[in-house]
């Protein structure tokens, strides 16, 4: 079964830092561009950081390049993103997703598989 499984997630002040997990299976991660996405209440889903399959480039949505960071364990066909410097406008269901075409960044259209989503939170 094709599928991937996020972990992470909760609560964290302003300024702190979380880090989010995603495991794949029934499929290797290094053969899909990966993406993250987030939705906020009220919002449309957005992707934030993507690694293309093409190239291996790395992408960025400008709100959170510098505090974000995509990475990937091909021993653990896992990826994570690590967020730092958080702010309320974090607050947010946040998503993995992968896309054997390979394009980063894609849409949500464009995403072949996708994790159940998790809860992040930036309060005081």
């Amino acid at each position: 079964q094709v599928q991937l499984v996020q972990s992470g997630g909760g609560f964290v002040q302003p300024g702190g830092s979380l880090t989010l997990s995603c495991a794949a299976s029934g499929f290797t991660l290094d053969d899909y561009a990966i993406h993250w996405f987030r939705q906020a209440p009220g919002k449309e889903r957005e992707g934030i950081a993507c690694i293309s399959k093409t190239d291996g480039s790395i992408h960025y949505v400008i709100s959170v390049k510098g505090r974000f960071t995509i990475s990937t364990s091909n021993a653990k066909n896992t990826m994570y993103l690590q967020m730092g410097s958080m702010n309320p406008e974090g607050t947010a269901v946040y998503y993995c997703a992968a896309n054997r075409i390979g394009s980063c960044p894609a849409g949500t259209f464009d995403q072949d598989v996708w994790g159940q989503g998790t809860q992040v939170t930036v309060s005081s």
